[in-house]
């Protein structure tokens, strides 16, 4: 796919791949065997129909596409942009055997955009069930299901706490792998579906989730706050001026428009010449490449495994690597140091070897003795994971939570152990990503239908 030269995209938030041409998607779109047991489709966990789409595709019969695209995933446009497809669809390609699988993800986005400008059909809802759901969040997870449960035929109100809904969509992708307009316009779809989108609204605060359900008459309420809890290392200097979380940096660069530089100077975040992203994920990257765009002279990406170990999608550590982010690897921090204001000047690192495998399976980073080292800079991201956030679970004692704070459910529904509450996503699997919350948010809504059938 073409994408931005990686000089030019350093210096601008503006998306970095730039789709497909018409005879690009039908071209690869030929290349599609559609085989007879289609096993793309069991790597979708919201079993889009792979083949069928891309047959629509090859036969330049675009909107037919999009309808079945449609069929089983409500944000598409999102979903061809940051779903890892070469773990999930792409991985089953029978084509990847022997060459390059389809690239679906490609062809998903291009169907999706295709659609956005060529406008967007709405399909039917079942009649007024008379039922209502209240929705706790409005990330992939929520949107899926919210949309899923108004084609249904219930009422649907989703409740957000920030003022923009998406969840992470909106706060923790930057603009250039995940324009914002992109976001607003699938939100805009699933409103058309007669789901009712409230923001600024923090549930734990504003309302219980038992006061949803007893005073606000809700006749179930699903939750998906996500996993938005930063994690640090617990190393000295972590409270230095200048040390950020990653949920804390993006945020500040993508909600409070850091990125629009042009317009929006005031925004508080400072970068400085020099910055240290921690962490080897999509977070890191992401934080790292915003980082360079916001006028950083020198980025360095500290990660204490090798390259081969990276969470990351090899794809955005190609990207990232291509822009100028300097890759510190099986290196570790073990220190953050700073000046007499109290601002941080450099961090103490450490270098190091992989030994045995770790309960994860990856081999386990072992110090070096003797290797220690600084790496000056002015300022510090950690980016090495998020936990569950309390407040649901504090202001609902009744709510059966795991030893980290993540909500117990029944895998098969979804279905916590109180009747008639849902959770899914990242508050229930801890961050992954955007595909497996918004399966979450199917199979959820499939189990919810059915328990609201049965009252």
């Amino acid at each position: 796919m073409p994408r931005q030269d990686p000089k030019v995209r350093a210096t601008n938030f503006n998306e970095v791949a730039l789709g497909y041409t018409e005879e690009q998607a039908v071209s690869e779109a030929e290349r599609c065997l559609s085989c007879k047991k289609r096993p793309c489709i069991a790597g979708c966990p919201v079993e889009v129909d792979i083949p069928e789409f891309i047959g629509f595709v090859a036969k330049r019969d675009f909107r037919a596409a999009a309808r079945k695209l449609k069929e089983k995933n409500s944000l598409p446009a999102i979903c061809g942009r940051v779903c890892p497809q070469e773990e999930q669809c792409e991985r089953f390609c029978v084509l990847g055997k022997k060459q390059e699988p389809v690239a679906i993800g490609r062809l998903e986005r291009f169907v999706a955009d295709w659609e956005l400008e060529h406008g967007v059909e709405t399909p039917q809802t079942a009649a007024p069930t008379g039922k209502s759901v209240a929705v706790v969040g409005s990330g992939p997870a929520g949107l899926t299901v919210a949309g899923d449960l108004a084609k249904l035929g219930h009422r649907v109100v989703v409740f957000e706490a920030l003022h923009k809904p998406g969840g992470v969509l909106v706060y923790g992708i930057p603009e250039f792998r995940l324009p914002k307009a992109i976001v607003a316009r699938e939100v805009e779809y699933v409103k058309k579906l007669g789901v009712e989108v409230r923001v600024d609204h923090v549930i734990g605060r504003i309302y219980t989730i038992e006061e949803l359900m007893t005073e606000e008459g809700f006749d179930a309420v699903y939750i998906c706050t996500g996993a938005g809890l930063p994690t640090f290392m617990s190393i000295p200097g972590e409270n230095l001026a200048g040390v950020y979380s990653a949920n804390e940096f993006l945020t500040r660069s993508n909600l409070m428009k850091a990125y629009d530089f042009a317009a929006h100077k005031a925004t508080p975040i400072k970068v400085g010449s020099r910055v240290v992203v921690v962490g080897g994920g999509n977070v890191a990257m992401d934080s790292a490449r915003t980082a360079l765009r916001l006028g950083a002279d020198e980025v360095h990406n500290v990660y204490r495994r090798s390259r081969v170990e990276m969470p990351a999608r090899a794809e955005e550590v190609e990207n990232a690597e291509e822009e100028g982010i300097i890759f510190e690897l099986l290196t570790n921090p073990v220190a953050i140091l700073g000046d007499d204001k109290g601002r941080v000047r450099s961090v103490r690192c450490i270098r190091m070897e992989l030994g045995e495998p770790d309960a994860s399976g990856r081999r386990r980073p072992v110090p070096v003795k003797g290797s220690e080292f600084e790496l000056e800079c002015e300022t510090l991201v950690m980016a090495i994971g998020n936990g569950a956030n309390p407040l649901i679970s504090q202001t609902t004692p009744s709510l059966a939570v795991n030893r980290w704070g993540y909500i117990v459910v029944d895998e098969a529904t979804g279905a916590t152990n109180i009747p008639g509450v849902y959770a899914g996503g990242d508050i229930v699997r801890g961050a992954a990503t955007v595909i497996l919350a918004m399966g979450d948010g199917r199979m959820s809504a499939r189990a919810i239908h059915e328990y609201l059938s049965k009252e």
